[in-house]
């Protein structure tokens, strides 16, 4: 089925209406219960769940994620700059900051190579199978 150019733009609207508001549910949810998850990454479980559960939906959604994902860099500008205005609050504490980038990393690789064992396991995936 072909899209006019018109239909594509609604259909990126509207995908991108959907990311907000889950965003925005994630953020109440998080609010609420006062839960120490950011509203964004309830948001994001939200959307992954929608993703696994409605037929079609990641076709629908690929374009999008596509076009967000191209510009992402885009996205950090905010980031930065108001890392930039803290620099008198970094050069205070930049020992705690360190240590909690470090082992937040460390954590993050230890976690993610045993899921991905625990996955290959589950899908019996041989390590020698490439």
């Amino acid at each position: 089925m072909r899209h006019s150019k018109n239909d594509l733009r609604f259909i990126m609207l509207a995908c991108i209406a959907v990311f907000l508001l889950l965003q925005i549910i994630g953020e109440t949810i998080s609010f609420l219960f006062g839960l120490p998850i950011p509203g964004a990454v309830l948001g994001m479980v939200l959307m992954l769940i929608f993703l696994i559960t409605k037929d079609g939906l990641i076709e629908k959604v690929r374009p999008t994620a596509s076009v967000l994902l191209a510009h992402l860099a885009l996205l950090f500008v905010p980031a930065g700059i108001g890392v930039i205005r803290q620099t008198d609050r970094i050069a205070s504490e930049w020992l705690a900051i360190t240590l909690v980038i470090v082992l937040g990393t460390a954590i993050t690789m230890i976690v993610t190579a045993l899921t991905i064992q625990w996955v290959a396991k589950r899908l019996g995936v041989d390590d020698d199978t490439h």
